[in-house]
């Protein structure tokens, strides 16, 4: 299930260098749990390299890269696979991540990120994590967008799948 080219705005946006692709069973990946922090900690340890604190950042992508492995760890699809693809555009990682779900799931993503890239986004997040509101999956993209000033959106993927792609602009990110 290649990923296919990288994506290019339409509008003439910033181009993305592709930097690392992972592939793997979904099967193999929920095996256990551990494998979020497996893949999450070796894809930072790669894109970090060159950063101007290349621990700094690759600390904070890891963890956000985390929070999205969880996501698709969580998937109630058994068959296809787990691609993992990261491209740079300056001080700005894209992290493309696609795997495989049932069309309730989909539903729930694409309403998940149309709501995190409203203005309401931070007291959502605020609210989510005292236990009001959202369910935990809305949590995790909440988090990306609140405190890692990512940008997310759903693409359309074959077969049955889904493709989260996150754009977080950790270089610049003041913690």
């Amino acid at each position: 299930m290649p990923m296919g080219p990288v994506h290019h705005d339409l509008a003439g946006g910033p181009t993305f260098e592709p930097m690392i692709q992972i592939d793997m069973e979904i099967k193999t990946f929920v095996s256990a749990w551990r494998h979020c922090d497996y893949v999450s900690t070796y894809m930072a340890r790669m894109v970090s390299q060159n950063r101007s604190d290349s621990v700094r950042h690759s600390n904070l992508f890891s963890s956000a890269f985390n929070e999205l492995l969880e996501i698709a760890f969580r998937t109630r699809h058994a068959d296809g696979e787990l691609a993992c693809r990261v491209s740079r555009h300056g001080a700005t990682d894209r992290i493309e991540l696609k795997f495989p779900c049932v069309p309730e799931e989909r539903q729930f993503y694409e309403e998940a990120v149309s709501q995190v890239a409203g203005f309401e986004a931070s007291e959502r997040y605020l609210n989510s994590v005292s236990g009001d509101l959202a369910p935990s999956r809305e949590v995790a993209l909440l988090e990306l967008a609140v405190d890692y000033n990512a940008t997310l959106r759903v693409e359309e993927a074959d077969g049955g799948a889904i493709k989260l792609v996150v754009d977080l602009p950790l270089e610049g990110l003041q913690h």
